[in-house]
C-alpha cells in the first residue's frame, strides 16, 4: 500500500501554482497532469476560481513561522478538505490510500492532495520544511525537500542574490565606506 501520490508532487504543485499562478482552466489541468495528479473530472472555470482561493488560504500556511500555528491552519484546511483514508484500487494500479470521498468534485480533490500531501511532508521532513524566500522583495514559496533541511530561499538565484548582498554590506562596514546592496 502507497500514499506517495499524496507526497512530493502535490506539495510541489502547490508551490508552483502559488509562485505561477494558472490563468486558464488549460493550464491547470495541464499543470495537475505534470504533477502526476490523475484528477477524476475535467476542470471547469469554478474549479480555477475555487482553486485559487484555497491557494490563498493554503499561503497562510506556508508562510506561517510557528509550528503550532502552522500545524492549527493546516488542521482547519485537512477538516474542511480531507476525509477520513479509505483503501482503493481504483485502477488496478495497486491498493493504495485516498485522503478524499469517492466523486468528489476536482477543487476538492486538488485542494485534498496538496493538504494532505502537505501534512505528510510537514510530518515526514519537519515543521519548518515549508516557507517564504528570506531575499528581500521576493514573494515566493517554496517547499524545503533538501538533504539538509535548511532551505531559506525560494532559487539559487534569491540565495545568490541575497548573499552578494550580505558580503557587500560586510565589506562596505570593515572598509568605512557605505553599504551598496544592489547586485
Amino acid at each position: 500500500m502507497h500514499y506517495n501520490h499524496y507526497g512530493r508532487e502535490p506539495v510541489l504543485l502547490g508551490v508552483d501554482l502559488l509562485n505561477d499562478p494558472c490563468s486558464t482552466v488549460a493550464e491547470l489541468a495541464r499543470r495537475c497532469a505534470d504533477a502526476g495528479l490523475v484528477l477524476s473530472a475535467p476542470v471547469s472555470a469554478a474549479d480555477l476560481a475555487s482553486v485559487t482561493a484555497f491557494l490563498g488560504r493554503w499561503r497562510a500556511v506556508v508562510e506561517c513561522a510557528d509550528r503550532a500555528e502552522r500545524a492549527a491552519l493546516l488542521n482547519v484546511l485537512l477538516a474542511e478538505y480531507a476525509s477520513p483514508p479509505r483503501l482503493t484500487d481504483h485502477v488496478g494500479d495497486g491498493w493504495h490510500l485516498h485522503f478524499r470521498p469517492p466523486e468528489v468534485p476536482t477543487d476538492r480533490q486538488i485542494a485534498a492532495m496538496i493538504t494532505v500531501g502537505t501534512a505528510l511532508h510537514l510530518t515526514g521532513l519537519g515543521m519548518d520544511r515549508l516557507g517564504a524566500c528570506a531575499a528581500e522583495g521576493c514573494s515566493q514559496v517554496y517547499a524545503d525537500i533538501s538533504r539538509n533541511g535548511r532551505q531559506r530561499f525560494c532559487s539559487p538565484a534569491c540565495a545568490n542574490r541575497s548573499a552578494v548582498r550580505r558580503h557587500r554590506a560586510s565589506r562596505a562596514t570593515t572598509d568605512g565606506r557605505p553599504a551598496d546592496v544592489t547586485p
